[in-house]
């Protein structure tokens, strides 16, 4: 099983978790940690050069592909 498979089963385990909790805070923090298994995983995916990386600027994903 590859890394990233791993960070996306702990993701969902948590995504599990926090609609199970019982109270906002719990709920709020579960989803955290979703959120973060899930970049986890989308990262080791780019180490593993399973996808390509992106080029980025303040937060806006750049194409240097396409002609202006």
């Amino acid at each position: 099983m590859k890394q990233s498979e791993i960070f996306r089963e702990n993701a969902e385990h948590c995504a599990f978790l926090a609609e199970n909790s019982n109270n906002e805070p719990t709920y709020r923090r579960y989803k955290r940690m979703e959120s973060a298994w899930l970049a986890l995983a989308h990262e080791q995916d780019w180490l593993d050069g399973e996808i390509a990386p992106i080029e980025v600027a303040n937060g806006i994903p750049l194409n240097l592909n396409t002609p202006e």
